[in-house]
């Protein structure tokens, strides 16, 4: 992946709900960018932007050359017939042998991390806590350059979120990361990024 990714003058709006307004902004590469508003302001209309999935009403969307993203969305979005394992390998059908016995590994690892149970059961009979932590794991072990987080510790003990946090740190290491928050007390995991407020139709450092 080369370049960043930036808002060129972009608006958008919903009907008559105007939710971003001639927006300039550049968020420099290989680093974690924190979005933090009031409820409505635009944060997740901003990550849908910027990953492609909504289209600006007018202004640009810049995004790298050949950037692979992967996202954890305020909904789960799992396949609920399928197991934790399942889901988390959902964006690797391709790989076999040792490459695919390397990320099996590396995945048991990673649930092992975060507290989630390796076994037969479906993703529909885990807890909303465990299947949070299941969207999780499928795009922090994706093979993406840039990761798209819309307040994925929503309604996690503080215990949860500092297991999830130490697993999810070093993974997140030398990719471009966009974090929404509510949550002030996230700031502490991120005392290098950079800090954006999305308010007024207007996104600022």
């Amino acid at each position: 992946m080369t370049g960043g990714f930036a808002l060129r003058g972009v608006t958008k709006a919903y009907g008559e709900l105007g939710v971003l307004s001639g927006v300039m902004a550049e968020f420099a590469p290989a680093r974690a960018h924190v979005l933090m508003g009031p409820s409505g302001a635009g944060k997740t209309t901003l990550l849908r932007l910027l990953m492609g999935l909504a289209e600006p009403d007018a202004g640009a969307v810049e995004r790298p050359a050949g950037a692979r993203l992967a996202a954890t969305f305020q909904e789960d979005r799992l396949l609920d017939s399928l197991t934790a394992t399942a889901n988390v390998r959902a964006p690797h059908g391709r790989m076999r042998g040792a490459e695919l016995e390397a990320f099996l590994a590396r995945e048991r690892a990673a649930l092992e991390a975060v507290g989630l149970p390796a076994d037969a059961r479906p993703v529909r009979e885990l807890s909303g806590g465990q299947r949070r932590r299941v969207a999780i794991l499928r795009c922090a072990l994706a093979d993406a350059d840039a990761l798209f987080f819309d307040e994925p510790l929503k309604g996690m003990d503080d215990a949860t979120v500092a297991r999830v946090m130490a697993f999810l740190l070093p993974e997140m290491a030398g990719r471009t990361v966009f974090w929404v928050t509510h949550d002030e007390r996230e700031l502490a995991w991120f005392p290098r990024a950079e800090l954006w407020r999305v308010a007024g139709g207007a996104v600022r450092r």
